[in-house]
């Protein structure tokens, strides 16, 4: 009597983007994946996990400053080559749907907007943190919100849907007047140079295949089907020297 062979059941993608909320390329970078992702044949096996990266943690706390003027003295470069790099990340964003408006992107420290992103994924979930990490995005380059302000990510929870998960707005304030979840956005940043990651964003596939950058679509289809080669390989039954057919002819 044959028995039925058991196979392994189907495994998860786990991947891991590292980011920071004031990179115009890490939000290009989403939607680019985004897209790649709907596509993708076994997209309902990924799961997306979001790591905090700053790329200017000597940024000031507190209210923010036009970004063109903290660029352009950060980096020490006249203000009109700042202008002309705007504009072309702009015309990128504009490519993927983005709106950005650089006239009003304020340049502020995302510390706390990353300790916000920590506290979704832990009371919401991937669902409650995308919904947070997609807002943070829109409101930091198409709307040109202050999220250096406590109240400006306050309202931004709010919009997002925290209260459904047990956090008001006065919740959410106590959270972020504490330092909870400061530790976790510090690991991900310690982890993410024990990664050998310079730059972001950075795309990582069950820690096996990485992605730098925001790519093409057509690259973030390839990481995810060399991650799911690795993760589910093809499992061949029977013995490998039974009667088949190779090449251009077949002998009968």
């Amino acid at each position: 009597m044959s028995s039925t062979p058991v196979l392994d059941p189907v495994r998860t993608l786990q991947v891991e983007v590292w980011s920071d909320v004031a990179c115009p390329w890490c939000y290009i970078g989403k939607r680019r994946f985004e897209t790649a992702l709907a596509a993708f044949g076994h997209r309902e096996h990924v799961a997306v996990t979001w790591r905090s990266y700053q790329l200017s943690p000597e940024t000031p706390t507190g209210p923010g400053r036009p970004e063109a003027q903290a660029l352009a003295e950060m980096k020490g470069i006249p203000l009109p080559q700042v202008q002309q790099m705007f504009a072309h990340v702009t015309a990128q964003a504009a490519g993927e749907g983005l709106a950005y408006d650089f006239d009003r992107t304020l340049a502020f420290n995302t510390f706390d907007a990353h300790r916000l992103l920590h506290l979704a994924a832990r009371i919401g979930g991937s669902d409650l943190a995308d919904r947070t990490k997609e807002a943070l995005f829109s409101a930091h380059f198409e709307r040109g919100a202050d999220l250096g302000l406590t109240a400006a990510l306050v309202d931004l929870a709010n919009a997002v849907g925290f209260g459904a998960h047990g956090y008001d707005d006065d919740a959410v304030l106590a959270f972020l007047s504490g330092d909870d979840d400061a530790d976790a956005v510090r690991a991900d940043i310690a982890e993410a140079r024990t990664l050998g990651v310079t730059g972001v964003p950075f795309f990582v596939v069950d820690r096996r295949v990485a992605v730098s950058g925001a790519q093409p679509a057509e690259v973030f289809t390839q990481l995810l089907e060399a991650g799911w080669r690795e993760a589910n390989p093809i499992v061949t039954l029977g013995s490998a020297d039974a009667d088949a057919c190779e090449g251009d002819s077949c002998a009968i």
